[in-house]
């Protein structure tokens, strides 16, 4: 299988660069898996698109304002650090550029030197190793100086970071939002669970590995990234009740599709689990508990169009985004969404 065959052709002007004034007011094509009907709705639409008996599975997960500008010591040339994963007490991998100034050794500050970090290691793939020093506590100053790090083809600046939270958001740990969360409003949760629908939390800290692009010609070659998730029990028993009575177990986003798919069972029963994934789904991949997926859209050629071509087929997908090109559909983070069931 090859990455070309998961290419569309995306006008620029359609990559939205900030996100619309009301939520849920974002558009919200439908896919019918099963006959490859497309509909064109709005996201306030979509408990009505829900049955009594269905489950949502959310992620909680909370972005970190991770992205650090600061000045090289001494000299103060000016750099950028990016922090991805914490390795252990107050020291990070991350991305930094200037690369070729921010070797080990090199020292950097932050805000009024509120916060200071020295480069301690660079790692085989480019990023750094990074260890921090301040004073009180490392989230509160993050809170403070950190910006938002938005995906590279978003070029607008954020006006309110909480736009680029979900409302549910509880869990930090993310280099990225979950972006099909971004939709939803407590109004519209609350009208889902009237309708008898379950509300379940996992929790996914999304990598920026999200948006490494597909380099390899063959799907199967590519590396995936790993990333560390979290299963409640009572999320676990949420979905297994429903699947037990009949109801539909609906992933809102790629990131809570990769979660339960991750450590569900090959008869789709699910148990309380903890710990890092790669799973890398693609077209032949046999779903064992997702029913419905809610999802935006996504980038030509990524490991997200792949998963969502797996779950409603290749051909599909390609014309349902062809159709949302035609329909002047917003893509990407602060885009529209997708629900495909």
């Amino acid at each position: 299988m090859k990455t070309s065959d998961f290419y569309y052709d995306l006008p620029q002007e359609l990559i939205a660069q900030t996100p619309i004034q009301r939520r849920d007011a974002s558009r919200l094509m439908t896919l019918d898996r099963k006959t490859g009907a497309v509909g064109h709705r709005h996201f306030y639409d979509l408990p009505d698109l829900l049955n009594p008996g269905d489950c949502l599975i959310l992620n909680d997960s909370r972005v970190l304002p991770a992205r650090l500008l600061g000045q090289r010591l001494p000299g103060g040339g000016a750099c950028e650090v990016l922090l991805l994963t914490e390795k252990w007490d107050n020291t990070w991998e991350c991305l930094v550029r200037p690369g070729r100034k921010l070797r080990p050794g090199a020292r950097v500050t932050f805000g009024n030197g509120e916060l200071t970090a020295e480069i301690t290691h660079e790692m085989a793939d480019g990023n750094r190793l990074v260890r921090f020093e301040y004073e009180g506590i490392f989230l509160e100053v993050l809170d403070h100086l950190g910006k938002m790090p938005l995906p590279p083809y978003i070029k607008e600046e954020l006006q309110d970071r909480e736009r680029y939270q979900t409302v549910y958001s509880k869990v930090l740990g993310s280099a990225a939002a979950p972006t099909a969360g971004l939709h939803f409003t407590p109004e519209l949760l609350e009208k889902a669970a009237a309708k008898g629908v379950g509300i379940g939390y996992v929790t996914l800290h999304v990598g920026l590995g999200t948006f490494r692009p597909v380099k390899e010609d063959a799907v199967e070659d590519h590396p995936m990234h790993s990333e560390f998730c979290t299963i409640p029990q009572e999320t676990a028993d949420l979905i297994n009740r429903t699947r037990a009575s009949g109801g539909r177990c609906i992933c809102v986003g790629t990131t809570s599709c990769r979660t339960l798919e991750s450590w569900a069972g090959e008869d789709g029963h699910m148990e309380a689990q903890s710990g890092w994934t790669d799973i890398f789904i693609y077209p032949g991949y046999r779903f064992k508990v997702m029913d419905g997926l809610v999802t935006n859209f996504h980038l030509p050629e990524s490991t997200l169009i792949m998963l969502v071509s797996a779950f409603a087929g290749r051909e599909q997908v390609l014309e349902a985004y062809r159709e949302a090109v035609r329909e002047r559909y917003r893509f990407f983070s602060f885009g529209d969404a997708m629900f495909l069931a």
